[in-house]
């Protein structure tokens, strides 16, 4: 008899390889994703394929078209500036809890987690792209650690698939903001520390709304 809680580790370990390679554009927006090819390549079954694809659909990741199957999410212009808008509802708010709520603890995970990417964006304001990928993962996790006390385990999950989503244009148009976006992580570190609500606010809109201008100005194609 198969372990149950086997296939749930193998299913949920291809949803995150999925969604990563979704998110990093190594899945290309609009693809089609035919489940005979995955299988192959993920070296899973079918039944697994599906119910991580479905997972994925349910999240905004896939799309499924009846009887033609399933399909890479396409992006577009105002998708960006959708996703955009809502990280700035989502993260403002968990963000101005977290500053309410947190601890030293918490303000010593955001000092830890800024000392990272500052270290890859200096490296990456230098011109080494080799460690994007690296980059952009210390990103995600300092703005993680800036919600991080905000008190709702739903609402963290609520905001890495929308930050994830707002990744995926990030990637697609292969920019850096470079020194005014290390400058606006600086002062949403100064900000968290010294508890100001307004300023946070303020300088996260901006950065937000700065990264979806950059990107719309890089589009192409």
């Amino acid at each position: 008899m198969t372990d149950k809680r086997i296939d749930g580790g193998v299913a949920h370990t291809l949803y995150d390889r999925l969604r990563r390679d979704i998110v990093f554009g190594r899945l290309a927006a609009a693809a089609k994703l035919p489940l005979g090819e995955l299988k192959e390549s993920y070296g899973v079954s079918v039944s697994t394929l599906r119910e991580a694809l479905n997972r994925l659909a349910a999240e905004g990741f896939v799309m499924t078209e009846g009887q033609r199957g399933f399909f890479v999410a396409p992006m577009t212009r105002e998708g960006l500036r959708d996703i955009a808008a809502l990280r700035i509802l989502i993260e403002g708010y968990a963000f101005e809890k977290s500053i309410e709520h947190g601890d030293t603890d918490w303000e010593a995970s955001i000092v830890a987690a800024h000392h990272k990417l500052h270290r890859l964006e200096q490296r990456m304001i230098q011109g080494d792209v080799s460690v994007r990928e690296n980059w952009k993962q210390h990103d995600w996790e300092f703005h993680q650690a800036l919600i991080a006390a905000c008190g709702s385990a739903e609402l963290l999950r609520l905001h890495q698939t929308v930050f994830d989503k707002y990744l995926r244009y990030q990637v697609r148009v292969l920019t850096f903001r470079g020194t005014l976006a290390a400058q606006e992580h600086k002062d949403l570190l100064d900000a968290a520390l010294s508890r100001n609500v307004a300023q946070g606010a303020d300088v996260l809109r901006r950065h937000i709304d700065g990264g979806v201008e950059h990107s719309l100005a890089h589009w192409g194609g």
